[in-house]
């Protein structure tokens, strides 16, 4: 009795812990979803559609126990840039025709990446990378929404054109919605400094929404939310004459909407989880967002924000985003007619108080006190956005860190190895003997190790690097540790073959040492292996040491 009583008890736990999170999730999710709409120039109605659909395909697909799928501020301000690059002007129906297009293009595009097993695409975007994107569309979305908070309008070109028009059109600041947006914001701030991850956001709406009724603010110049539909979302078809305008941004959507949900994934995942499968989750999200966009949803991803909210409450499983997907439910049937009072500045207050953490300094300093040219993509990341766009400026900024990463190829090190004095440790000897000055060489003898996969890239450069440091020792014996080339293309075992001709005919001995299978099998192809012998092919660079000794000794 005791064995079948104690799980039901732990599961009727777990279940409430369930729905207490999935409850305290919709109060974070529901608002800023809802804010996160206003981002992409869409009607509040779309946030809620998009913590339904979405959220709801996912908890029934996807692998994280605690992941909570809606919109996000990335994926906010990404939709919005391409909405309006295909609809200019606005008008309200075509927008949202586009809208169902770019969600179910960038669901058809997670699915097919699914399919084709591509889920390691992700780790594309590194880390800095991801650091200095975010950074960017954190201070692009502060300026998308500071007109909102002072009640002014202006004509959106790109970053720099619209702060230069914000502060031309400060002077006709409405002072009232400033009032509202400072009072909101100072709400927030306070709320999130006295209890992170609390029902701040769903407090602040409802006291905008109490404001907004009790004082007239519509009636008195305060832009507010306006007639939300409700009901639940019609179907709306996509438009297929929209497919390849939409494409590229539906891409950059499509990787940055798995980015986000993968790392979010795995951040909160413990270790009683079961592991997070990347392919599952393309297919998780690419279903959420087919669905999603017949069915009015923005693009959507697993938000960070949200998620540490489920985890935090004590949430373990989807049935806590499955009472969250409920509560937008209920939204859409019954509490339209009062999330219409919503003042905008609410909304842009919210969204800057929860996307100005995308901006994090002491990632930057903790990359530039690490690696500089990591901190170089992050700036990459960060000046392209604000200089060519969000998309635009992550192609950018992965453009820069692969060409950052095809030179570190192409420029692999080769160390002269010695070794510790008295002690028997090999390791790369200090040219400027700086470090371990004690090292000791051995006169006659040259180890050099190469790193990394020697091919048509960096083999000249390899080549070139060992003859000059031949031309600088005169060594009688050149030892070629290998143990750190993992591979050798066809080029670079030319570059060998024809080095170590070189290096005989100017009188020294090439010896190779510690040889990898596949490196060997191409020695052995290439009839290097025969030409060498078995005295001048050596398991390590030990031996190498040992047999060089017992030479001179004998000589």
């Amino acid at each position: 009795m005791t064995s079948i009583a104690a799980p039901t008890a732990q599961a009727t736990r777990g279940l409430r812990q369930d729905l207490v999170a999935g409850l305290t999730a919709a109060t974070v999710v529901l608002p800023k979803a809802m804010a996160y709409a206003t981002v992409a120039g869409l009607p509040v109605a779309v946030g809620v559609y998009t913590a339904f659909v979405p959220m709801l395909v996912y908890a029934l697909l996807g692998t994280s126990r605690v992941l909570s799928v809606s919109s996000t501020a990335t994926l906010g301000i990404l939709a919005g840039a391409q909405l309006a690059a295909v609809v200019p002007d606005g008008d309200a129906g075509r927008m949202l025709t586009a809208l169902a297009t770019l969600t179910v293009l960038t669901g058809v595009l997670l699915l097919a990446a699914s399919v084709l097993r591509l889920g390691f695409v992700a780790d594309f975007i590194s880390t800095p990378v991801l650091t200095g994107f975010k950074a960017g569309i954190g201070l692009v979305i502060v300026l998308d929404q500071a007109p909102k908070l002072l009640g002014i309008h202006i004509t959106k070109v790109d970053f720099f054109h619209d702060l230069a028009s914000l502060a031309q059109h400060l002077p006709e600041t409405s002072a009232l919605t400033l009032a509202v947006a400072v009072a909101t914001l100072v709400a927030l701030l306070v709320m999130e400094r006295l209890k992170p991850h609390s029902a701040a956001p769903l407090l602040a709406v409802g006291g905008g929404i109490a404001a907004s009724w009790y004082f007239g603010l519509g009636g008195r110049g305060v832009s507010t939310v306006g007639t939300i539909p409700q009901g639940l979302p019609s179907i709306t078809l996509p438009d297929l004459a929209l497919v390849m305008q939409l494409l590229p941004g539906a891409l950059g959507i499509a990787l940055m909407s798995f980015t986000e949900s993968i790392a979010a994934g795995r951040a909160f995942a413990t270790v009683s989880d079961p592991p997070i499968h990347a392919n599952r989750e393309l297919l998780a999200t690419g279903a959420g967002n087919l669905a999603g966009g017949l069915l009015g949803a923005m693009p959507a991803g697993g938000g960070t924000s949200q998620t540490s909210v489920v985890r935090s409450v004590g949430g373990s499983s989807q049935k806590a985003s499955l009472v969250t997907v409920a509560i937008a439910l209920a939204t859409m049937l019954f509490l339209g007619p009062l999330l219409s009072l919503l003042p905008n500045a609410v909304l842009a207050a919210v969204v800057i108080v929860y996307s100005i953490g995308l901006i994090q300094p002491s990632e930057f300093r903790a990359i530039r006190s690490v690696r500089r040219m990591e901190f170089r993509w992050a700036l990459a990341a960060f000046a392209g956005v604000l200089i060519f766009g969000t998309l635009q400026g992550i192609v950018v900024a992965i453009v820069v860190s692969l060409i950052g990463l095809s030179s570190q190829v192409a420029h692999p090190n080769v160390y002269v190895i010695g070794r510790k004095r008295g002690a028997d440790v090999l390791r790369p000897v200090d040219p400027d003997q700086k470090e371990h000055p004690d090292d000791e060489t051995f006169e006659g003898l040259l180890i050099l190790r190469p790193e990394g996969r020697l091919f048509f890239a960096n083999a000249k450069q390899v080549g070139e690097r060992i003859q000059a440091l031949i031309a600088q020792h005169r060594p009688r014996v050149v030892a070629l540790d290998m143990s750190r080339v993992f591979d050798i293309e066809y080029s670079a075992l030319q570059m060998l073959i024809e080095g170590e001709k070189r290096a005989t005919e100017a009188g020294a001995t090439v010896w190779f040492a510690d040889l990898s299978p596949s490196v060997m099998e191409s020695l052995r192809a290439a009839g290097m292996v025969e030409r060498l012998g078995p005295e001048r092919l050596l398991p390590n660079a030990r031996a190498v040491i040992q047999k060089f000794q017992g030479m001179a000794d004998a000589g």
